[in-house]
């Protein structure tokens, strides 16, 4: 890892952390995944493949709209409300948020990053101080502050191609992630229920995540990602046998295999560990 990159993860990372107990690993997890890194919180690289190609991330990019508007200090009980302007004119995907849905600044964050709701991402660029173009703006000077050199940020939905970055440089959006607790608790909140209108019902979502409904798995942070240019990713704070561990996975073929990855990464770790 570069040294400039690696003072920013280790000054993201928790301090008095033992040694790794993944020292000694032999073989390969035999990850299907394109690009994929694993940090330990030393910021010792336990794995990497093709760490350093720059990729389209599609909606991870939602964990960098969440640190801008956590950064901003923008009211969280604001009420924010979907317009036309928050439609998906990119790639016309649905939402089950309509025009005239009304929620809080907080809400919207947590659809965004549990449920990956693109218009409420979307809605919280357009609702920050001189609108998407500055929140877009934003995102990349925070980028830059992080020491994500090799990334850049188009939307603060995902949608756009250009929206990139290197399972390295994410693995540094991880650890940034982990020091806001709503941030962690987002995204890994398994369901939950919002009203966005008085006259109606609630509206459920669930966390696009699944690995979040085995109870074996110990995830703090994560988010999932798709559009056809970037193919299935995910992005994840977890603790194996009692290592915490900042994972990436980019441009995975198939909608399960990040999953499949991530079950075979965790057995390959426990091989080194006696498990």
């Amino acid at each position: 890892m570069r040294a400039a990159s690696l003072a920013l993860l280790l000054a993201l990372l928790p301090c008095g952390i033992q040694a790794s107990a993944f020292d000694g690993l032999n073989g390969d997890p035999g990850l299907r995944s394109a690009s994929a890194i694993v940090i330990d919180s030393q910021g010792n690289v336990v794995y990497g493949k093709d760490a350093d190609s720059v990729r389209s991330i599609a909606s991870i990019t939602k964990l960098m709209t969440a640190i801008v508007v956590l950064d901003s200090g923008l009211s969280l009980d604001e009420k924010i409300t979907i317009t036309r302007d928050d439609r998906d004119t990119v790639r016309l995907t649905g939402s089950r948020l309509e025009y005239g849905a009304t929620l809080t600044r907080r809400e919207m964050l947590l659809l965004a990053l549990m449920a990956s709701e693109n218009r409420a991402a979307s809605a919280l660029g357009r609702n920050y101080p001189g609108g998407t173009d500055a929140f877009v703006a934003a995102m990349n000077e925070k980028a830059n502050a992080l020491g994500m050199a090799h990334s850049q940020f188009a939307d603060p939905v995902g949608l756009k191609t250009e929206n990139r970055s290197t399972a390295r440089d994410l693995a540094l959006l991880v650890a940034a992630g982990r020091k806001y607790s709503l941030i962690t608790q987002a995204s890994t909140t398994r369901s939950m229920s919002v009203q966005p209108w008085s006259s109606r019902g609630p509206l459920t979502y669930v966390n696009t995540n699944r690995l979040l409904k085995n109870d074996s798995w110990d995830i703090s942070l994560s988010k999932t990602g798709y559009i056809n240019d970037s193919g299935r990713c995910l992005v994840m704070q977890t603790t194996i046998d009692g290592e915490d561990l900042s994972v990436v996975f980019l441009n995975s073929f198939g909608k399960l295999t990040p999953f499949g990855d991530s079950n075979r990464l965790r057995s390959w770790l426990r091989s080194a560990s006696g498990h």
